[in-house]
């Protein structure tokens, strides 16, 4: 298909393009990372669903202590932070477990820079549907029953490391309008559009509003 190798071509020409802008970020937050708290430098993160429902690991740098999603679930002092966070769409405005570091490159979305390396394996796209957890997908299913359309739709393409809801300003809402705008975006997903949002994700960046 035409546009899956333009896709494709797109995809490893900005993600080469990146990798050499933000080669001295690649190089000073893993620093930084180590010398804020102990831990890896990448996030220690369960798989999430791809294409085709084909689990992959998703590179990120550590924004927040070691640990921090088996914690979530298993440590008693955070079990309503975990309801909070499965309430919010697994979401959280304010989360103890993000370090200082963390919170500057989470804010600028550069924790996402290392998904770089998913777009040249093939698991990832440049711009698509978020990359979701596969107990996310299942709870958040039965949460919102008639969003099951929708995440066929959008498991039938590569995840993106930016995407349409996120250059909407719209990073804030709830599983279920995020999901459609992902499957709006699947079923209707071109070249020309893939461009437009990626001209929109530098302003994302930087104001905070969105996801890299």
């Amino acid at each position: 298909m035409l546009y899956d190798i333009a896709k494709r071509t797109l995809d490893l020409m900005v993600a080469l393009v990146l990798f050499v802008v933000f080669l001295p970020a690649f190089l000073i937050i893993p620093i930084l990372i180590k010398l804020d708290s102990k831990g890896p430098i990448l996030a220690e993160t369960p798989k999430r669903v791809g294409k085709d429902q084909k689990l992959f690991h998703m590179f990120k740098f550590r924004s927040m202590i070691a640990n921090a999603h088996t914690l979530l679930k298993t440590d008693p002092k955070f079990r309503q932070l975990y309801e909070e966070y499965k309430r919010g769409s697994y979401k959280l405005k304010h989360d103890p477990r993000i370090t200082p570091i963390g919170r500057f490159i989470r804010r600028y979305s550069l924790d996402e820079l290392p998904q770089i390396f998913n777009v040249f394996r093939g698991e990832m796209s440049i711009v698509g549907p978020r990359a979701y957890f596969p107990d996310e997908l299942k709870e958040q299913q039965i949460v919102y029953p008639e969003t099951k359309e929708y995440v066929r739709d959008l498991l039938k393409i590569k995840p993106g490391i930016t995407g349409y809801w996120q250059v909407t300003g719209r990073s804030e809402i709830n599983f279920d309008k995020r999901v459609k705008m992902d499957s709006e975006y699947a079923c209707c997903r071109s070249i020309f559009q893939d461009v437009l949002i990626l001209l929109k994700t530098p302003w994302a960046m930087i104001s905070g509003k969105g996801a890299f």
